[in-house]
């Protein structure tokens, strides 16, 4: 391998275990967008005939119950209404029944705007001989997490939220009880892409001599290394308080139009990702089309179960400051007052 771009490698292996506050060996990023990552977690820990636990509270979790379903795993959802979250009791009664090998749970839910707690989950699955796996795409860096603090097993995230970095790579880490569940397996992984001793040994995580294994992204994977990079100089703490401001002052200027914030419990939004319950009367599309059209920004609709009842708004990385938060505003208010509107 080209020395300079293993030396690049090596330092978003090292970002990449400060954004997730991890001291991980096998952590590295995956050539593709989340969901690769999502799948190169899966397809590594899971085997047909285990069971899975997932928590299904929006798009997110119904993927990974379809990607298990795939690989033949019993998969057993706990199926949430679009808005919330799980308690430790809730995931404690799914854990007790169907006894799984595996929790799947969305920090950031980005189709509802909700953000997951993640303290006690990881002790609570280890009591019951349970990896937890947790999808950090699109909270990593807006909001805490602390991977080997909050037992986490398997985190994930991608480039092309808060990082800030173009679409294309993800970033993925396995814990020592992880990495132990994979080394037992009793069947290859279904992917010789997402195979992770193939790549944990391209990514130097296995001291051994890097071997060819595929073409990496090579300008994805340079992006990825400076926006980790830009992260550690800004610093963990500052970009999490940064994003909680943004989020705040959004939220008080919705109010301040008289629109509902989806999520009612203050404590799990999410602060990356600001969902709104579409006013009544009014098509959501119509609102984006007309924000878009007039001001050039794009706002979301709803995802999977959430489609015709949220907007949904980002505050990522650069984006998360009150200027722009003034310019959506005015946005939606001025869409408010265009906008056709059914009054039956």
């Amino acid at each position: 391998m080209f020395r300079a771009l293993a030396k690049v490698m090596d330092e978003i292996k090292q970002g990449i275990q400060y954004a997730f506050q991890t001291r991980n060996p096998l952590t590295l990023a995956v050539s593709g967008s989340g969901h690769y990552a999502l799948e190169t977690a899966l397809f590594n820990l899971l085997e047909p005939g285990d069971s899975f636990l997932v928590g299904a509270n929006g798009i997110w979790g119904l993927r990974a119950a379809d990607i298990g379903k795939r690989i033949g795993a019993r998969v057993y959802p706990m199926t949430k209404e679009p808005g919330g979250h799980y308690t430790l009791q809730e995931v404690e009664e799914g854990l007790a029944q169907h006894k799984p090998v595996l929790l799947f749970l969305t920090h950031g839910e980005s189709s509802t705007g909700v953000l997951q707690p993640l303290d006690g989950y990881g002790e609570l699955c280890h009591r019951f001989q349970c990896l937890l796996l947790v999808d950090a795409v699109a909270s990593l860096g807006g909001a805490p997490i602390h991977m080997d603090q909050q037992g986490i097993d398997v985190l994930y995230s991608g480039s092309q939220k808060v990082l800030n970095s173009p679409p294309g790579t993800s970033l993925i880490s396995f814990s020592s009880r992880a990495e132990r569940k994979v080394c037992a397996r009793r069947t290859k992984p279904f992917s010789f892409s997402m195979d992770v001793r193939l790549l944990a040994n391209l990514w130097a995580c296995d001291r051994k001599p890097r071997m060819y294994h595929h073409t990496t992204p090579v300008v994805g994977l340079y992006s990825l290394r400076e926006s980790l990079a830009l992260l550690a100089e800004q610093g963990l703490e500052s970009s999490w308080q940064r994003h909680r401001e943004a989020s705040a002052y959004l939220h008080s200027r919705l109010q301040g139009l008289g629109l509902q914030l989806f999520v009612r419990d203050p404590a799990a939004r999410l602060p990356t990702i600001t969902a709104v319950a579409v006013p009544a009367g009014y098509d959501w599309r119509d609102m984006v089309s007309y924000i878009m059209d007039h001001f050039g920004i794009e706002i979301a609709g709803g995802l999977g179960p959430s489609v015709g009842k949220v907007l949904r708004i980002g505050l990522l990385g650069c984006n998360a400051s009150r200027e722009n938060v003034d310019r959506v505003a005015e946005a939606l208010k001025e869409a408010l007052q265009h906008c056709p509107r059914n009054k039956l």
